[in-house]
């Protein structure tokens, strides 16, 4: 793990890794640069550069106020600064495509395109919902076993999921401890996603139509409750050339190893070059 320093003093952590093409990578709300895990040893010639976000994994906790999607854009160009790299390609899980979405607005010539999985400019109110419940509270499960049972049964729209994925997944992303498992984030990011979720969403298909004459890509799990097939067609609509597909027995989000994944993220790659 790697290090640099937000202007406003956080210590932000990252992992680069690989060489070859950059490829800002850009976790989910509650996630870090583990997300990116199952998708690396398939990416070849890619310097995969993989951030926490402050109060997740690594990185600084900075308090509920910090945790929005502006600041954590901030940081990212913090991250473009710190690396001398004017421009990359990102690929954004689930909050990371909304990240990248702001990055669009606020240092367009530094995104030489998204990826986005599983996300787009409009969230669907039912996975909000979801993510609302679980949000900052420690999982009830003791070991990482237990949350693996549990994951297996509580993850709907997930079938033919790859053996001990489960158990990765809780291995990632809980801490195991004598009083049972911990979320490995600061828990006053559940208080900023609340006093997000409970304000009117602003329109931010705007940021997307930023994105017109750059390379763009969408992976959708197909049984997604996050992102809309209807939002789906409407990302299409406004960008004719949107490398688009769809990941059965896949709910939110994708894990990026899948056939249907690689295609997409591969010709994202080679649309960019």
């Amino acid at each position: 793990m790697e290090y640099f320093t937000a202007d406003d003093g956080a210590r932000i952590a990252y992992r680069d890794t690989g060489s070859g093409q950059p490829l800002i990578c850009l976790s989910g709300l509650t996630r870090n640069s583990a997300d990116f895990d199952y998708l690396a040893p398939h990416l070849d010639g890619v310097r995969m550069i993989c951030m926490d976000y402050r109060g997740r994994g690594a990185s600084d906790w900075s308090g509920a106020a910090s945790y929005t999607v502006l600041r954590e854009a901030q940081d990212v160009i913090g991250l473009y600064t710190h690396l001398g790299l004017a421009s990359a390609p990102i690929l954004g899980t689930s909050r990371g495509g909304l990240v990248a979405l702001m990055l669009a607005a606020m240092a367009a010539d530094r995104v030489a395109g998204v990826c986005f999985n599983d996300i787009g400019p409009e969230v669907e109110s039912i996975g909000l919902g979801r993510i609302s419940d679980y949000i900052g509270r420690n999982p009830r499960a003791k070991t990482h076993a237990e949350a693996a049972a549990a994951l297996a049964h509580s993850m709907t729209g997930f079938a033919n999921v790859p053996e001990n994925r489960w158990l990765q997944e809780a291995r990632r992303h809980y801490t195991e401890t004598p009083e049972g498992l911990k979320i490995n984030y600061d828990p006053a990011l559940r208080d900023a996603f609340l006093a997000a979720y409970e304000v009117e969403q602003p329109d931010i298909w705007p940021l997307y139509d930023l994105l017109a004459a750059k390379p763009v890509a969408l992976i959708r799990g197909a049984n997604s409750d996050l992102l809309s097939p209807r939002v789906v067609e409407e990302m299409a609509r406004r960008h004719p050339g949107m490398i688009h597909a769809e990941v059965p027995d896949r709910a939110h989000v994708p894990f990026l190893d899948e056939p249907e994944a690689l295609a997409a993220i591969r010709a994202f790659l080679a649309e960019v070059q």
